[in-house]
């Protein structure tokens, strides 16, 4: 088994989580474990079914449709959070859950984990033909989903307490539209 490949994988495919949970800490909304769990789930399935099925899916999309349309579900949930902040009405309250005004979710979380996913279907076509372990590289990249989301959350929330949170919607839905137009182009 190419354990190595499994691990650069499950990293490699989840360096965007990373800068979609910063996104959403700086906008103080906790992404709670079972949202988590439910992102990097729809992210297993995708990797499992991607290796699994590369090459009969390469026939029909190719790895850059599958970073393109990915790209565009991210950049409207950013375009989503910015026009969101820009309509919210000042004098309501906000749910505060801990240190966080608000949460994502299941169907945000689905939406993520959709986006994400497709961002996974250009690795998993390499990993298939590679000849990697479907399922190990599954919960690679499962783990490292999880590890990924939550960390980007935690960096998010201490940036949020700074000056920088004042603009915090804007950057998290800026930093959205960044990493969706990075899949898309590069």
């Amino acid at each position: 088994m190419h354990w190595i490949s499994v691990v650069m994988i499950g990293l490699a495919s989840n360096i965007d989580n990373l800068g979609i949970g910063v996104s959403f800490g700086t906008r103080s909304t906790k992404i709670p474990i079972l949202s988590n769990l439910l992102i990097a789930v729809v992210g297993m399935a995708a990797a499992y079914i991607s290796i699994t099925m590369g090459h009969l899916i390469s026939g029909y999309m190719s790895p850059r449709h599958a970073n393109f349309f990915g790209g565009i579900i991210i950049m409207a949930l950013g375009v989503r959070s910015i026009r969101f902040k820009a309509s919210a009405k000042v004098e309501s309250s906000p749910l505060v859950l801990g240190d966080y005004e608000k949460q994502i979710s299941w169907r945000e979380s689905i939406s993520l984990g959709l986006a994400l996913s497709l961002n996974c279907l250009a690795t998993g076509f390499g990993a298939g033909v590679s000849g990697v372990s479907p399922v190990m590289t599954a919960i690679s990249v499962g783990v490292f989903s999880l590890i990924t989301v939550a960390l980007g959350v935690r960096i998010g929330h201490q940036i949020s307490k700074s000056w920088i949170g004042k603009y915090s919607s804007l950057i998290g839905g800026l930093m959205l539209i960044a990493i969706g137009l990075y899949e898309v182009f590069v």
